[in-house]
């Protein structure tokens, strides 16, 4: 019993982890995006960059900042990207080892 106990305290830890290590990245990823898109607007309300056409101003704005903040994100959030995915692994593969106990229990069984 005291097993199981143990058990279940580092699975929730790892759930703890697992959905900070996704919410950090989630969240600098959406500030990299933000940082762009406050960029691209002032370059735009100054005339260093075309305004788009027409009434088309907002989404040239977002969709020119996605086109720059994809790359950087990429290179600048490496570390947490990879970190987010050992976690995710981790998971998956705890995920595939008790769906296999499961198996061999239930055929043990009959």
């Amino acid at each position: 019993m005291r097993g199981s106990r143990e058990k279940g305290t580092v699975s929730a830890s790892a759930k703890s982890a697992k959905s900070s290590a996704a919410i950090k990245y989630t969240g600098l990823r959406l500030a990299v995006f933000a940082g762009c898109f406050v960029l691209v607007a002032v370059l735009v309300q100054f005339g260093i960059l075309p305004k788009g056409l027409g009434d088309a101003n907002f989404v040239w704005v977002v969709l020119l900042a996605l086109v720059i903040s994809a790359p950087l994100s990429f290179v600048l959030l490496r570390k947490q990207r990879d970190a987010m995915s050992e976690q995710i692994v981790g998971g998956v593969d705890r995920a595939k080892e008790r769906l296999h106990a499961n198996r061999t229990r239930e055929d043990g069984i009959a």
